[in-house]
């Protein structure tokens, strides 16, 4: 289940993007993998390695844990509530919005295409993110996991159901949808997120998706920076004015 916080969306259609948010807009920085790290030593759970951590941004949180050696449903709590302290303290101030990525939100929303964040994270934590980094303006609806963490959810597929909802793409048949609403991801879980729901993906290669994760998950296009992702953006919403002008 994915809780909407941004009440009155209207449902009256236009071109939309719907977006990953850590490794896509964000970059993490560190702050999820160190204190991910930092939370099992002070279990004293083994850390494991560099690659492991790095393949950790991206799922639920929960999910990632329990695949760990010496997690058991008797720490994974604290664990939790540990690393989340942390998070929120220090980890979302030290996040970087990647390059371009600012800009390219604005002249999407002035070129009338609705942006909508649909994230793994937890919602609240999301919504924070994004007014920390300077994003929250820029974003017409957010979507996210439930609040209380140890509560599963079955990955990004109804994360992604309630954005497109929020943008009014439920009411489409599946060749508008397709013509007109994008997923924009960093791994796996965001194509088939799209995928399931019939939208093409792209895969921006500058997150934490181990080499040919994207390729092997299908996605249908992969872009290097914010100017390519501009350029496939614009060509597959079909865009009369250019966004990668406004990231020179």
């Amino acid at each position: 289940m994915s809780f909407s916080s941004t009440p009155g969306v209207s449902t009256g259609f236009a071109s939309s993007v719907i977006f990953d948010l850590d490794g896509t807009l964000v970059d993490p920085a560190g702050a999820i993998t160190g204190g991910i790290a930092a939370a099992l030593a002070a279990h004293r759970v083994p850390v494991p390695s560099q690659q492991v951590l790095d393949s950790m941004v991206g799922p639920p949180l929960l999910t990632s844990l329990k695949a760990l050696p010496g997690v058991t449903q008797e720490n994974v709590a604290s664990i939790m509530d540990h690393y989340r302290s942390s998070y929120l303290n220090s980890g979302m101030a030290a996040s970087k919005v990647y390059p371009g990525i600012k800009e390219l939100l604005q002249t999407l929303g002035e070129s009338g295409v609705s942006r909508a964040v649909a994230t793994s994270k937890p919602e609240p934590l999301a919504n924070r993110l994004l007014e920390i980094q300077g994003l929250a303006g820029l974003i017409d609806s957010v979507h996210g996991s439930h609040p209380d963490e140890t509560v599963p959810h079955s990955g990004k597929t109804e994360i992604v159901a309630a954005a497109l909802s929020a943008v009014g793409a439920d009411g489409l048949d599946e060749h508008q949808r397709r013509d007109r609403v994008v997923m924009v991801g960093d791994r796996i879980f965001d194509v088939a997120g799209a995928h399931a729901h019939g939208l093409r993906c792209i895969g921006v290669t500058w997150g934490y998706a181990p080499d040919g994760e994207l390729e092997a998950a299908g996605a249908d296009h992969l872009a290097a920076d914010a100017a390519q992702l501009a350029d496939l953006l614009q060509q597959l919403l079909g865009l009369s004015s250019s966004l990668r002008s406004a990231l020179a």
